[in-house]
């Protein structure tokens, strides 16, 4: 199979296009092959060795933690899925090695669920690690209808689902953007704010007593100012930054979860969730995708095009 592979830690320019042997199915998995791939900063910031001190990786490593595609063959006991089935997955495993960029992966039914029938390959491949973000982040903080919640970075690929979300449950959600996002968030439901010196009171303008709840997907002042906008500092999520737990909130380590991504899902298929997708680039491109993403100016995902799922 092709594989695009890291043979040490480095940038962009060491990931290398190659053949690899088909991947081993252990008990409990399934051998997808796999449509699209998913890009996440994750993926660069492990292959730079920025998570080193928490994981181990082994080389060559497949980076990519999320794919879509089709069941090919079960392992022993791997019930959940039958030859045929088209999947999408978080497949974050204990270590890093094999990994979604490659026409071929082998992964734990714990970690897929059923491909939306309304999402193509590529918005499929972008969903499973930035949905299951939002949705961890707004379940660790309780958000749901009737609360007003702010969300920063509310346009970036975790933050619009995280919009899109909490509007299907009811909430009331405050955005944080660009001035050229604030049309998008609103096509999404959320009431946008632009973002730096002066957040707080803009906010305030809009909700005088405060927000209900936070998540933060961007990292900065955005944990100072939930803090001082927040009723109770236990409903404020962060994924960048961990002085939200020591300040009484969370901070989130988004989790492989099937039963979230169908969740999400069905969200999908009720027509209340979407993603949106900047870019799909072939996988020999992975260095280029992973150069534009970590420009971080890309308002929707960028994925890799894998094979068609055959």
């Amino acid at each position: 199979m092709k594989a695009m592979v890291m043979p040490q830690y480095g940038g962009a320019d060491a990931l290398i296009l190659t053949e690899l042997p088909e991947p081993r199915v252990a008990p409990g998995e399934v051998l997808v092959h796999v449509a699209a791939a998913g890009v996440n900063p994750v993926d660069w910031k492990l292959a730079a060795g920025g998570l080193d001190p928490i994981m181990v990786s082994h080389f060559p490593m497949i980076p990519g933690w999320d794919v879509a595609g089709v069941v090919a063959r079960n392992g022993l006991d791997s019930t959940e899925f039958a030859p045929g089935d088209e999947v999408m997955g978080y497949i974050r495993k204990d270590s890093a090695e094999h990994g979604g960029y490659a026409e071929q992966v082998a992964v734990a039914v714990r970690m897929l669920a059923r491909k939306p029938r309304t999402l193509s390959w590529a918005q499929a491949a972008g969903l499973p690690l930035a949905g299951l973000t939002a949705l961890q982040s707004a379940d660790r903080v309780r958000a749901g209808a009737g609360d007003t919640v702010l969300v920063h970075a509310a346009a970036g690929g975790v933050g619009s689902l995280a919009v899109q979300i909490l509007t299907a449950r009811g909430a009331r959600v405050i955005g944080t953007a660009s001035p050229a996002n604030h049309a998008f968030l609103r096509g999404l439901g959320a009431e946008p704010v632009a973002y730096g010196p002066g957040l707080a009171d803009r906010v305030r303008e809009l909700a005088p007593d405060g927000v209900d709840a936070a998540l933060d997907f961007v990292g900065g002042e955005a944990v100072d100012v939930s803090v001082d906008l927040l009723r109770s500092p236990d409903r404020l999520a962060s994924i960048t930054d961990h002085r939200a737990a020591a300040l009484g909130g969370h901070h989130v380590w988004v989790r492989p979860d099937g039963a979230g991504l169908t969740t999400l899902a069905a969200l999908a298929d009720e027509g209340r969730l979407t993603v949106f997708v900047e870019k799909v680039l072939p996988l020999r491109e992975a260095a280029e995708a992973w150069r534009l993403n970590s420009e971080g100016h890309t308002r929707g995902k960028l994925v890799l095009s894998v094979g068609d799922g055959s």
